[in-house]
């Protein structure tokens, strides 16, 4: 097996949403390190940042920020990009759009990282994504599951996906208001590309919250 090498992503350039409700107050978003401080968040950021560097290195990539330089003899392994109307996951009140007072949490992207490995002709990815889930006025439950879908996309006139899988996870908000979660998807494989469209491979990360959604039932036809 090649290791193509460990060259975290930095997503291009899409805003940080910030939360502008009248008088909500977010704890833990102060700053000192990258997911805020005080309190327990700090020592669950600390938990979390430390997994995140082992799997990844220090240098992984916030969103806005160009991704290190390639190193000589490495295959390209594909840059991350967040893709655009799929950087926040809002959840409303039942029967409720998610705004203002009706908000009742928000997940958003804070860092990524990717590392790949070429085996016979198939690359296999890991992604790294980091994140935070913000309580809103409404109020969260206990816990809520994040969904993520990650695609592996040749650009061009006519773009085309090459690959797509859905990532999953579980953050536990226990009476928080702001609390950080990472996820580490892998086995994502697609064919190697040529050198002649390897630069055009990008890796595309969002929320997709249908894929929460229980897949509709096989109706079978009715006798006569």
């Amino acid at each position: 097996m090649r290791n193509i090498g460990l060259k975290q992503a930095g997503a291009r350039a899409i805003p940080l949403l910030v939360l502008a409700v009248a008088g909500f107050t977010l704890a833990g978003c102060g700053g000192g390190s990258m997911f805020g401080s005080g309190g327990s968040i700090s020592n669950a950021t600390s938990a979390v940042g430390d997994r995140f560097g082992q799997l990844f290195g220090s240098n992984s990539q916030k969103p806005g920020e160009a991704p290190p330089a390639a190193q000589d003899g490495d295959l390209t392994c594909p840059s991350v990009s967040i893709r655009p109307g799929a950087s926040t996951y809002a959840v409303a009140a039942p029967g409720k759009q998610a705004v203002g007072n009706d908000l009742r949490y928000q997940a958003t992207i804070t860092r990524t990282a990717r590392d790949c490995n070429l085996n016979a002709g198939q690359i296999t990815v890991r992604i790294g994504i980091q994140g935070r889930v913000i309580v809103g006025p409404s109020g969260a439950p206990v816990s809520v599951d994040v969904p993520l879908r990650v695609a592996v996309v040749q650009e061009g006139v006519n773009p085309k996906t090459i690959a797509t899988k859905v990532f999953q996870t579980t953050v536990q908000i226990g009476g928080e208001t702001s609390v950080p979660f990472s996820l580490v998807g892998e086995d994502l494989v697609y064919p190697a590309p040529t050198a002649a469209v390897g630069d055009t491979y990008v890796f595309y990360i969002g929320f997709d919250p249908q894929a929460l959604k229980p897949e509709p039932r096989a109706t079978g036809r009715k006798k006569r």
